[in-house]
């Protein structure tokens, strides 16, 4: 099996081709590519390899750059450090991705799947590609960070610190895993718009709560879910019966038209 590796980082191209050979020695890596224009001129001037590891960030841009000057039908696996929600749901047919650090096993896992599809010829990745180059640049979208009154200043609050937000008396707080609590000067229905609904979901009209701070939920009555999470909150949580089977969607971590916050 002939592979190309596309990485601008000199160190972390040499430690995948050690784990590659390690893995596979049968593996030859016949290019090491490092820019778009590098990678476009090599793949427009060579015939096509059998496996493509592909950084996703490189130095001069995107490497989705890369798509749009040619056409790469060799199986494609994603070396970055991007988000894993992000690509979770690209990983079918001839697309996968490792999360750097690589490490052993997961190259293995990315190279058996590979090989299992290996009997598919002309597999054509481009609308997996449009739709994930779409995925992201929703992602990308949403806020990382969000202004909290805190004094008299005004401080980002990483939205990864966020474990929940809170409407009491028509002020919304928003609650951290380090249990501090800040007053956000918006709407609950604004700030919904803002946050990435794989990891937020909003239960109810007063509340929405991130996936990290979940740590379980108990059946109540009228076809509620009572949360309880790994914080202490100032009432007890219910998700509402409309929202019941959403959220238990959500929860779980399926793809779905529910991830959108209504």
């Amino acid at each position: 099996m002939k592979a190309v590796i596309v990485e601008d980082e000199k160190r972390a191209a040499n430690h995948l081709m050690h784990l590659i050979h390690e893995a596979d020695a049968d593996i030859e890596i016949i290019a090491g590519l490092q820019t778009i224009g590098q990678s476009v001129e090599w793949f427009r001037n060579h015939p096509m390899p059998d496996l493509v590891f592909l950084d996703i960030h490189l130095a001069d841009g995107s490497s989705f750059e890369i798509f749009k000057e040619i056409k790469i039908d060799a199986p494609i696996i994603f070396t970055t450090a991007y988000d894993e929600y992000a690509l979770k749901a690209f990983s079918v047919n001839s697309i996968d991705y490792l999360l750097k650090p690589i490490n052993k096993d997961d190259l293995n896992r990315a190279l058996t799947k590979i090989k299992t599809l290996s009997h598919i010829q002309d597999s054509d990745n481009s609308t997996l590609i449009k739709e994930l180059l779409l995925k992201l640049s929703r992602e990308s979208a949403y806020k990382k960070a969000l202004l909290v009154a805190h004094k008299d200043k005004l401080i980002p609050l990483p939205t990864e610190e966020i474990a929940f937000f809170y409407t009491q008396y028509k002020i919304l707080k928003v609650f951290t895993f380090r249990n501090a609590s800040y007053v956000i000067d918006d709407s609950l229905e604004n700030i919904s718009q803002q946050l990435d609904p794989y990891l937020f979901f909003r239960i109810n009209r007063q509340c929405i709560v991130s996936r990290q701070a979940v740590k379980d939920a108990t059946i109540w009555f009228s076809g509620r879910l009572a949360l309880n999470l790994t914080i202490s909150t100032p009432e007890r949580l219910y998700v509402s019966r409309s929202n019941t089977h959403d959220f238990k969607q959500w929860l779980s971590g399926l793809e779905s038209k529910f991830y959108t916050i209504s």
